[in-house]
């Protein structure tokens, strides 16, 4: 069986500039299933219309809007932490994160059709902590705590973090996001950061990039793969992050988007911290 072109994206929050900008870039490059690693929603001004571009690219039987047809394979989007509070509590949220979320718990239910809020709400609520395909796991955290747990580069030099997380592994590859920050975490206690993902430098080195990581080693040597974030870059590089994945190679993309636009839709809403806007541009 073939593995699908997959586009696996994380950490969208609410940003539908970079996310028109990763999708249309992913439809460029023949994708033919999107995973979705989770948090949709959370901290940006536009959670209802990322909610709705995700259930369109996930949600069994959906059609893909922007190309109008069915997709070749079902998408896979996954709970996040800032789904997991809309649903429960934000009580161990920072407060600039727990007003984000109560604004944006009160912004899906001031959809205009009642059905499309109820849609909004059951697609929360059906949504799993991760997944597995024949070739890999998915999370938004990690294999050990796939909603909450970071996995930061200086885990690197932790093994007993790294070892309970991939003793929990039951497949090769997990790809996680949740920290904004891309690397490879390989078993054996390599780590690779993909080019503009250590945290040097905010300023880009140009539009676009790409790195192509060969999975080689497997199953000896398996690979936790974080593939940074969609909307919220923390990584010192402000260009949003996505990873491509075709069973046997990971592609790192970053793309330049428009971050004012992003930051001025934030700034447009006066219950979400100004801080939320700011840090976009220095990709922190």
């Amino acid at each position: 069986m073939t593995y699908p072109l997959t586009a696996i994206l994380a950490d969208l929050h609410a940003n539908t500039p970079a996310l028109d900008v990763a999708l249309a870039d992913a439809r460029e490059r023949g994708v033919e299933r999107f995973v979705c690693l989770g948090d949709v929603v959370g901290y940006g001004a536009r959670p209802r219309q990322c909610l709705a571009t995700v259930m369109g690219l996930c949600v069994p039987g959906a059609v893909d809007a922007e190309r109008g047809d069915m997709r070749l394979a079902d998408g896979i989007c996954l709970q996040g932490n800032h789904e997991f509070a809309l649903l429960y509590s934000a009580e161990d949220f920072n407060p600039k994160a727990r007003a984000a979320i109560e604004w944006t718990r009160d912004e899906i239910n001031r959809a205009p059709d009642r059905e499309e809020g109820f849609a909004f709400w059951d697609f929360l609520d059906s949504l799993e902590p991760s997944a597995r395909d024949e070739r890999a796991m998915f999370a938004h955290g990690s294999p050990r705590d796939p909603v909450r747990e970071y996995m930061l580069p200086r885990d690197i030099h932790d093994p007993q973090k790294m070892a309970a997380n991939f003793e929990l592994m039951d497949r090769d590859v997990c790809f996680v996001g949740h920290s904004h920050v891309p690397a490879v975490y390989r078993e054996q206690g390599t780590l690779f950061l993909p080019s503009g993902s250590a945290g040097r430098s905010a300023e880009p080195v140009g539009p676009t990039s790409e790195l192509v990581h060969e999975l080689v080693g497997l199953p000896r040597n398996r690979a936790i793969i974080n593939v940074g974030s969609v909307g919220q870059p923390r990584d010192g590089d402000n260009r949003l992050s996505y990873a491509l994945f075709d069973g046997e190679r990971v592609t790192f993309v970053r793309l330049t988007y428009d971050i004012e636009n992003a930051a001025a839709a934030i700034r447009g809403v006066p219950e979400l911290p100004d801080y939320l806007a700011d840090r976009l541009s220095v990709g922190r």
